[in-house]
């Protein structure tokens, strides 16, 4: 064991967050940070026990894990001080310090959400056969989110390589675990899920990397996941505005006693390992390391990114082109998405589904069928734990795979919006380019099934403001099938809302040639007296309603609803300058009022030339004539139409 190195391990992560602290009381760090200070036996325990090839997601507390772990100094000053030097650009910050060169996925800034990432990687690390571990990274406050429960039941039943390493440090934020935590060792927690656990003294960095060791090697052997809980104290506030007035002095006296770095040396002089005169040297050698690199970071503090470099982070640049043969098959809208779920999963290895009830079942709404037959490796049942799975999804995506998840109703994107709005989102733009997550979440949507409240949202609203999130919802076989086959080749986080009312309606479906490019809206005609715009079944009911007059109008099916085609939206609206949306959404917040914003910038707008047929701003009833009240009807559309028409 090199007792020197995870010596210099604690002290590195000591000096470089005293440096921040200095930093800090001279204004040089606009925002917060979280200090580590009095836990580095922790992180250097870890680090000193993990191979290269183990992937950690820290907490928001996670200076000691980067330096530990090999991060470069001068990168990590830079992050804080927000130049582009930074380990993400000086976008992500104290709090976001993503380093794939040491195999650190980057920490998350919502309290255990980082927890489903590592999972997510676990899950990854085995599909991809690697010999190696994840380990999540969070702290007692985290102990009492759900999302811990969900990944240590998930990682549990599939046998993930994961290690939960527990950060006790008795306080989340100002509360004391003794008020908030029910519990007499939160490490028996995992016993119910089946998964060894032990508490270690997290001061004691020895203790912290043989339990490490051991759990690794229990992991890889017995291919089951591991929970250690090591206690520690943080000797500091927990962020640079915190004022300590939750504890008292006498307590922070106790536990200095118990400072990790002051018992190591201890410890080193009193084996004969080291004397005192060697520490001095190596305190003197680390603090200088980190003040050279504190050095060059202030001297290119103000080397920012700029707008454009910041706006090319937000979307992987997607090189894939949209064709097709032409050639066409008549069927379903719900077939024309399992063909192109088949299709993904035979031309793809690193593609699999996840979802609940998509074994046997076949899929709540029977979209996969019996793919899991077919593909009984690529095709994971869950638990119903949709933050769980979902954001383990995202971890996978973050290692390159490309998970397609189904969301049982688009009614629980709320349970999953932590996942995709915090993670998926932004993970290419907050760790600079590192990261992408190409994944796909499909959700059923809308009424007109008599599903209730509940169970009949059309929440894809809730995403349109959300930078890194592209939105899909077709209105047909032939866009549902060629839309979906794009999304997963898309590179991006794409959210693909399938009608409910719309699976059993018949229509044309591409081949296995076709495609259809995500982000560009698709017309349907070529009338000049009235443009009706809109997605998903209003779009359908009105082409329908409409079918008569078909020759007076153009319809352009939006189908991606994020980004806006705004090109093609104005250039059909001024070649007409007349123009009926249709949603099933109430007009506030919605995809209407976009529309409407688009179009009142062009040279073609007059006052009254624009109609939008919204719902009601009710929840959906469950009997369908209420729905029917609620929601916009073919008589609805028609009467609209010709009354535009008439002006």
């Amino acid at each position: 064991m090199d007792y020197l190195s995870l010596f210099s391990s604690m002290l590195r992560s000591r000096y470089f967050e005293e440096a921040l602290e200095r930093l800090s009381s001279e204004g040089l760090i606009y925002g917060t940070y979280h200090l580590s200070i009095g836990q580095e036996a922790v992180s250097s325990g870890l680090a000193a026990s993990l191979s290269p090839d183990d992937w950690i997601v820290p907490t928001h507390r996670c200076h000691g894990y980067n330096a530990a772990r090999g991060s470069d100094l001068f990168r990590m000053f830079s992050e804080v001080l927000g130049s582009r030097h930074g380990l993400c650009k000086g976008l992500g910050g104290s709090m976001h310090m993503t380093d794939t060169e040491t195999c650190n996925l980057g920490s998350s800034a919502v309290v255990g959400s980082g927890i489903g990432l590592a999972g997510g990687a676990a899950l990854a690390l085995k599909r991809m056969g690697r010999d190696a571990i994840s380990v999540a990274i969070f702290g007692d406050g985290a102990s009492s989110r759900g999302i811990l429960y969900e990944v240590m039941n998930a990682s549990s039943i599939w046998h993930l390589p994961l290690l939960f390493l527990l950060e006790n440090n008795h306080y989340g934020m100002s509360a004391s675990a003794e008020r908030m935590i029910a519990a007499d060792g939160i490490y028996r927690r995992a016993e119910g899920f089946r998964i060894p656990s032990i508490r270690i003294d997290g001061n004691d960095v020895l203790a912290v990397e043989e339990a490490v060791k051991e759990a690794r090697e229990h992991i890889l052997r017995d291919h089951t996941p591991y929970f250690i809980e090591a206690e520690t104290y943080r000797l500091c506030g927990h962020s640079r505005s915190d004022k300590l007035l939750y504890r008292t002095r006498g307590e922070e006296a106790e536990w200095k006693e118990k400072d990790p770095i002051a018992l190591f040396s201890s410890f080193l002089q009193l084996s004969s390992i080291s004397s005192a005169e060697e520490l001095a040297e190596i305190r003197n050698e680390v603090r200088a390391e980190v003040d050279d690199a504190l050095e060059r970071a202030l001297s290119v503090k103000d080397e920012r990114v700029s707008c454009s470099e910041m706006e090319s982070l937000v979307y992987v640049p997607s090189s894939f082109r949209a064709g097709g043969s032409g050639c066409t098959h008549r069927g379903t809208y719900r077939s024309a998405i399992r063909e192109a779920l088949d299709e993904i999963l035979s031309n793809d290895s690193k593609a699999f589904l996840m979802g609940e009830d998509i074994g046997v079942y076949g899929g709540c709404f029977g979209v996969t069928g019996n793919l899991y037959r077919q593909y009984p490796d690529q095709v994971l049942e869950t638990p119903v734990s949709e933050e769980g799975f979902t954001s383990m999804a995202a971890g996978a995506a973050m290692l390159s795979l490309h998970p397609v998840v189904e969301i049982m109703y688009g009614d629980f994107s709320t349970l999953v919006s932590d996942a995709i709005i915090n993670h998926a989102a932004k993970a290419r733009f907050m760790s600079g380019g590192q990261l992408s997550c190409p994944m796909v979440v499909r959700a059923p949507i809308g009424g007109m099934t008599g599903h209730g409240p509940q169970h009949t949202q059309c929440l894809e609203s809730m995403f349109l403001n959300i930078p890194g999130l592209k939105v899909v919802a077709p209105s047909d076989a032939f866009s549902a099938k060629a839309l979906l086959k794009s999304a997963a080749k898309d590179g991006n986080p794409v959210l693909f809302f399938e009608h409910k009312a719309l699976y059993n309606d018949e229509g044309d479906i591409g081949d296995s040639c076709t495609y259809l490019p995500i982000g560009k809206a698709i017309v349907h005609g070529s009338g000049d007296r009235l443009l009706v715009i809109g997605y998903s079944r209003p779009f359908a009911v009105a082409r329908k309603a409409l079918s008569s007059i078909s020759d007076s109008i153009t319809m352009l099916d939006l189908a991606t609803i994020h980004p806006l085609d705004e090109k093609t939206i104005l250039k059909e609206f001024g070649r007409i300058g007349k123009a009926l949306i249709v949603e099933d959404t109430p007009l506030q917040g919605s995809i209407a009022e976009s529309v409407v914003s688009i179009l009142s910038s062009s040279s073609s707008y007059k006052p009254g030339c624009i109609e939008v047929l919204s719902a009601l701003p009710v929840p959906l009833p469950c009997p369908r004539s209420l729905e029917e009240m609620v929601l916009v009807s073919e008589e609805d559309i028609r009467d609209s139409a010709y009354r535009l028409l008439s002006l």
